[in-house]
C-alpha cells in the first residue's frame, strides 16, 4: 500500500540485498512498480505492462498456496498451451458471494465464464477461482478495454473473461489447501503453521541474558534477542531479532516483531507486538 510508510522502505531494502547476494539469488532482475491509487488489479497489470514481453505468473502477496500448486499451475499452461491457467479451490457454496465462481464447458476442462461474487443459488459452482495466475503476454492486450467496476476500480476478471469469449483456453488447477495473511489471526496462523512444518528452527540459546529460560517448542528466536530471568517462551511464539525481554515474561502463541520491548513481569498471548 502506498499509505504504508513501512512497506516501501521494505521491498528497498530486500531488493538491495538481493543485489549484495545476501540471498543467495544469483542473476536475477528485479522491478518494483509502485500502483499510487487502489484501482484494481487490472490497473496494478497496466503499470507492469511495459516490463512484461512474455508469459507471466500474477499473484495477491496475500494468497500463499503450497509450492508444489505453483509448479502445477505453470506445467500446465505449457502442456495445454493455455491463455490462461487460473488457481481454483472448491469452497463452500454458501461463501460464494465471498468471491469469483467459474463455470465450466461441457468438457469440464475449459473455463468460460467467471461470475465474481454470486450468491449462492446464483453461483455456476463451487469453485472459486484465487488471486493467483499464470498468463500469456495475449491478456495484456484486453486491458484497456476495462472499464471501471460499481466500486471505481479495474477489475482483472474482466479482462480474462473478455480473452475467455475471443480467445477462449482459459483452465485451472485445483489446490486443497490456501491460506491469507489479511489481519493479525491469520498472521498467528501462517506463524503456527511454519513453526510445525519446520520444526528444526533456529533458537539462540546463546543470545539469552538470563536463566532459568523455559522454552516450550516450537519457537524461533532470531539473533540478538536478549530474555530475561524466570521467562516462559512458547508454545507457537517467533522472536525477531533484537528485541528485548525483561524477566518474569509469559509468551504464548505471539510474534514479536523485530526490535520489540517487553517490561518485567509481561503476558503476551495471541498477540503481534511491534
Amino acid at each position: 500500500s502506498p499509505d504504508d510508510p513501512d512497506i516501501q522502505p521494505y521491498f528497498e531494502h530486500y531488493l538491495q540485498s538481493v543485489h549484495t547476494g545476501t540471498h543467495g539469488i544469483d542473476e536475477v532482475t528485479i522491478k518494483f512498480v509502485v500502483q499510487q491509487e487502489r484501482l484494481g488489479m487490472a490497473h496494478a497489470l497496466t503499470l507492469l505492462a511495459p516490463y512484461i514481453h512474455g508469459n507471466f505468473l500474477m499473484s495477491a502477496c496475500d494468497n500463499l498456496v503450497p509450492t508444489p500448486h505453483i509448479a502445477a499451475l505453470l506445467a500446465t499452461q505449457k502442456t495445454q498451451q493455455a491463455n490462461a491457467v487460473l488457481s481454483l479451490m472448491a469452497i463452500d457454496i454458501a461463501q460464494s458471494a465471498t468471491t469469483g465462481i467459474v463455470a465450466f464447458d461441457q468438457t469440464g476442462n475449459w473455463i468460460q465464464r467467471i461470475v465474481e461474487k454470486p450468491q449462492p443459488a446464483e453461483a455456476p459452482s463451487n469453485i472459486a477461482s484465487l488471486p493467483l495466475y499464470v498468463f500469456t503476454h495475449k491478456l495484456l492486450d484486453y486491458l484497456p478495454r476495462v472499464q471501471p467496476s460499481a466500486r471505481g476500480e479495474y477489475e482483472l476478471q474482466d479482462a480474462i473473461q473478455m480473452m475467455i469469449e475471443d480467445a477462449g483456453r482459459v483452465t485451472g488447477v485445483r489446490t486443497a489447501e490456501r491460506r491469507q495473511l489479511t489481519n493479525v489471526a491469520d498472521l498467528l496462523e501462517l506463524n503456527r503453521h511454519y513453526l510445525t512444518a519446520e520444526p528444526d528452527q533456529e533458537v539462540n540459546h546463546g543470545d539469552q541474558q538470563g536463566h532459568p529460560v523455559r522454552i516450550v517448542p516450537p519457537v524461533r528466536i532470531d539473533r540478538g534477542v536478549q530474555i530475561g530471568e524466570r521467562c516462559v517462551i512458547g508454545p507457537n511464539v517467533y522472536i525477531e531479532a533484537d528485541c528485548r525481554i525483561e524477566e518474569g515474561c509469559l509468551l504464548q502463541n505471539c510474534i514479536l516483531l523485530q526490535g520489540a520491548r517487553l517490561a518485567a513481569g509481561s503476558e503476551v498471548i495471541d498477540k503481534v507486538v511491534l
